[in-house]
């Protein structure tokens, strides 16, 4: 079983990739992929659920122990993150709805599969992994004010906070407490302690179905979008260039050794765009504009993942 744990984990890229292709086709050749949008949740929950019962609950009571690495991770993600977006915002179209989504994206990081494509260059997984519930919860704290920042009284009009509370209760709250009641069964019976071991084997597979979901629900609905995809592309190729050479100077001006130092970067270049996409869907008027603007980065961030499991791995031997 755990040979074929880390098959998947090794073979996750062509994996998504093969996802991202099948939900393609699917959505060309198939009708009604949009109907998957109401999927898009649920295998989200999934997702996160398989994810944290990977990681043991003292294992997240010792994160909360490692002051620096998590004070590292959250003044990259929270502080230097948002300062690099806010000037690649400067480049971007005027339309407000295009604006939005980008700065939705790129200021909330990534917690899923984030800790996989981490562990495969060389950064300390387990961390990232433990510190993935405070990353999430701190991005649908700060999301709302940082929009209200970069784009002022627009954000009232195209921002519920709704969404917010509901993605917090379905995607965090929820899967944490089923991921820490199957983590108690586990050890207290051999049959609990099989079941975890099966559910370790699902990361990979959970996070390829919510790729396919969200793709072929998606692209069926992009019609006239497809102009906003390409206008924002350079910019998020830009971002995934300079995003994780940042997270690694904050790693180093905070003393972190270089396992540790990279698990931030990883995190400053990868993005949550598979969380945030509901989000974006409740805005008013979302549909084409926001899920095209969305999903570009997703895409854009696949092919940059691969880049970095190979260049981050270098840094700091």
């Amino acid at each position: 079983m755990h040979h074929l744990r880390d098959t998947l984990e090794q073979r996750q890229t062509p994996i998504y990739f093969a996802a991202a292709a099948l939900a393609a086709a699917a959505a060309w050749t198939v009708p009604g992929t949009a109907g998957l949008e109401r999927a898009i949740d649920p295998a989200l929950a999934l997702m996160l659920y398989v994810t944290f019962v990977q990681v043991p609950v003292a294992e997240l009571r010792q994160a909360f122990g490692q002051v620096r690495f998590l004070a590292a991770l959250m003044a990259a993600n929270f502080l230097a993150i948002p300062a690099l977006v806010w000037g690649l915002a400067q480049f971007l179209p005027a339309d407000p709805l295009v604006r939005l989504g980008v700065l939705m994206v790129l200021l909330a990081p990534c917690i899923d599969y984030v800790v996989a494509f981490s562990q495969l260059g060389r950064a300390d997984a387990r961390l990232l992994l433990a510190a993935t519930p405070v990353l999430l919860i701190a991005q649908m704290l700060a999301l709302p004010g940082y929009l209200g920042l970069f784009l002022g009284a627009e954000v009232a009009r195209l921002v519920d906070a709704t969404p917010f509370v509901h993605a917090f209760v379905w995607l965090i709250a929820l899967p944490l407490a089923l991921a820490a009641a199957t983590q108690r069964w586990a050890a207290r019976s051999a049959r609990g302690a099989g079941a975890a071991a099966w559910l370790g084997l699902l990361p990979v597979p959970a996070t390829a179905l919510v790729l396919f979901v969200v793709i072929a629900a998606v692209l069926p609905q992009l019609g006239p979008a497809r102009q906003a995809a390409w206008s924002v592309a350079p910019i998020y190729a830009a971002f995934a260039v300079a995003a994780p050479a940042l997270g690694w100077l904050v790693a180093r001006a905070f003393g972190l050794q270089a396992p540790a130092g990279r698990a931030v970067a990883f995190s400053a270049g990868t993005r949550n765009a598979l969380v945030v996409l509901p989000l974006a869907l409740a805005v008013p008027g979302a549909i084409p504009v926001l899920p095209a603007v969305i999903v570009t980065q997703t895409l854009v961030e696949l092919l940059a993942e691969l880049a970095y499991v190979r260049v981050i791995a270098r840094w700091g031997r």
